[in-house]
């Protein structure tokens, strides 16, 4: 998926992620929105954990996804959900659509669920206090394991963004175009084996940073606010 597609309608289906490249760490979007988008304490991203009734983390969805027959990835499904949220409104985002497969018939719970990702999905996207957090594997996950979710995360993203309605995105603001741009570039996030293990951990994860940050600014200027049409203003 390249940024183009996005602007040209549905984008291609979430897979795999691409050829192997070190992972580069990146800097905040432009503007850092420090004041209000602030990172979690301690340095490393956390979860979205709220007290009552936790969402589903990257294992139990893929429980989910694989008793339903779905053969994609966790964090790629979340961020094609991500994506379809920033350009639609809750109620008008089916998650059941995103699988893109008239053939997996998910019972009621199974749809409850998915619901209820949903529905956590958009507060913690709305929560400027650091509640969002792509859904990623643990960290004791492998890092190259890690580091393909991060990819197909962002290839979810572009597909849910482009989702069935046309977006253009030289109406865009640059910063949105610039995160569009990059998140492009992070499908083929992978490790360059020449590179110490260390400098990769954190280079991950000033890009799962780089990512929390990018989503929701996204959200920010392309989500319909409640009587608005669906162009918010623009980030500066």
């Amino acid at each position: 998926m390249t940024p183009e597609s996005v602007a040209t309608g549905r984008g291609d289906r979430p897979t795999k992620t691409g050829s192997p490249q070190g992972i580069a760490p990146r800097a905040s979007p432009r503007g850092r929105r420090r004041e209000r988008l602030q990172r979690t304490p301690g340095g490393r991203p956390q979860a979205y954990n709220p007290a009552m009734n936790p969402p589903l983390d990257y294992t139990a969805l893929n429980a989910l996804l694989a008793r339903l027959g779905y053969g994609g990835d966790a964090s790629a499904f979340h961020g094609s959900l991500c994506g379809a949220l920033s350009r639609q409104r809750p109620e008008e985002v089916d998650p059941l659509a995103l699988f893109d497969d008239e053939d997996l018939a998910p019972d009621l719970a199974a749809r409850a669920d998915l619901q209820r990702l949903r529905d956590d999905t958009i507060a913690s996207l709305t929560d400027l206090q650091s509640a969002f957090m792509p859904m990623l594997p643990s960290d004791e996950a492998s890092l190259a394991e890690r580091a393909r979710a991060l990819g197909g995360w962002c290839e979810g993203f572009l597909y849910g963004m482009a989702g069935r309605i046309k977006l253009d995105l030289r109406a865009c603001s640059d910063e949105v175009r610039e995160i569009v741009k990059d998140f492009s570039q992070f499908t083929r996030a992978a490790l360059d084996p020449s590179v110490d293990d260390e400098v990769e951990e954190d280079a991950y994860a000033e890009l799962v940073e780089y990512i929390r940050v990018g989503a929701q600014l996204v959200y920010m200027e392309l989500h319909p606010r409640n009587g608005a049409t669906s162009d918010s203003p623009t980030i500066h």
